[in-house]
C-alpha cells in the first residue's frame, strides 16, 4: 500500500501558515461502498494492484484511461519505475470480486515529477499519472468520471478511496473541505490512509462528481490528520497529449516490482508527514 512522502519542512510551514485561525465547517464520514446499490455510480473508481505487493486508488475518466498518483508507479527504494506489465486495475472492485479487470498497457508520469526529491513542492505539485489500459472499458454501468479546475479554500469536496483495512470496498466521504491552497496543491480536511494514493477528489456540480485533484499525501498539522491533494490544472491536458505521442511513457520492460514499507512519522516545521 503506497504513500509518499518524507516531508520538506519549508512545506509544512506554509500550509501552518494558511491553517491557522481557520474555521472549519463540519466533514461527513466515511462510508463504506459495499454493495451495489451503495456503490451506484462510483464503479469508474478501482483499485489499482501493483502486482500483489500493494495497492493504490485510480479513477476511470475515459473507456481507456486511469488517473492516479505519480509516485504509485516507482519503487519505493531504489526509485526505479515499476513494472507496469504487473499492475491491474479492478474497477469498482468489492468484496473479491469487479465490474471490471484491466491490465496496464502504458503509463506516463507528469514529466516535472521527482521521484524521491524530499525538498521540493512540485514533488506533491506533480504527483500525477495517467495510465492506458489493455483494452477499454465500455460497460453500461462504469461511466468515467469528468474533471473539472482547481476548487478554492472553504470548498466542499469529497472523496472516494480505497485504504488500509478498508481493501476490499471503497469507501465514500461525501463531504470534506478545502482547507488551503498552493499553486498544484490542496491541504483537505478529507479522511484518507495508506493505499488512498490517487483517490479521486471530486466536487459536485449540480449532483454530478467531477475530479478536481488526486489523493497525493496525508500529514499531521497542530495535531489535525489532513490530506494534502494535487491539482489537475493544466497537469492532465499535458499528460494526455504526452501520453498520445509517445513521449515519457513507461512501457511493460520496466524492472519487476519489489515490496513496499508502509512508512513512519516525521516531523517539521510543527507538522507530521508520513515517509515512504
Amino acid at each position: 500500500m503506497r504513500w509518499p512522502l518524507h516531508l520538506f519542512p519549508a512545506l509544512a510551514g506554509v500550509f501552518l501558515t494558511l491553517f491557522a485561525g481557520l474555521a472549519v465547517a463540519e466533514d461527513m464520514p466515511l462510508r463504506s461502498l459495499a454493495t451495489g446499490d451503495a456503490a451506484k455510480g462510483w464503479e469508474a473508481v478501482g483499485r489499482l494492484d501493483l502486482g500483489g505487493v500493494g495497492f493504490c486508488t485510480g479513477a476511470l475518466i475515459a473507456p481507456n484511461l486511469v488517473l492516479t498518483a505519480a509516485h504509485c508507479l516507482f519503487d519505493k527504494f531504489s526509485g526505479d519505475p515499476v513494472g507496469i506489465a504487473a499492475l491491474e486495475f479492478r474497477a469498482g472492485w468489492r468484496n473479491g470480486r469487479a465490474e471490471a479487470y484491466r491490465r496496464v498497457r502504458r503509463g506516463i508520469v507528469h514529466p516535472d515529477y521527482r521521484h524521491g526529491a524530499d525538498g521540493d513542492m512540485a514533488r506533491v505539485a506533480k504527483d500525477l499519472a495517467l495510465l492506458e489500459l489493455d483494452r477499454a472499458i465500455r460497460l453500461p454501468g462504469i461511466a468515467p468520471l469528468a474533471t473539472a479546475g482547481k476548487p478554492r479554500k472553504g470548498d466542499e469536496v469529497g472523496v472516494v478511496s480505497y485504504a488500509q483495512g478498508r481493501e476490499e470496498a471503497p469507501s465514500l466521504q461525501e463531504v470534506c473541505h478545502v482547507l488551503a491552497g498552493r499553486p498544484g496543491i490542496l491541504m483537505l480536511s478529507c479522511e484518507v490512509d495508506f493505499g488512498a494514493s490517487g483517490a479521486p477528489v471530486f466536487r459536485l456540480e449540480d449532483g454530478v462528481p467531477q475530479i478536481v485533484s488526486v489523493v497525493s499525501a496525508k500529514a499531521e498539522i497542530s495535531r489535525r490528520k489532513v490530506a494534502l491533494g494535487t491539482t489537475l490544472d493544466a497537469s492532465l491536458d499535458l499528460l494526455r497529449s504526452r501520453l498520445a505521442a509517445g513521449e515519457g511513457v513507461m512501457g511493460g520492460t520496466a524492472p519487476p516490482l519489489h515490496r513496499f514499507g508502509q512508512g513512519s512519522a516525521r516531523s517539521g516545521g510543527g507538522a507530521k508527514f508520513l515517509s515512504p
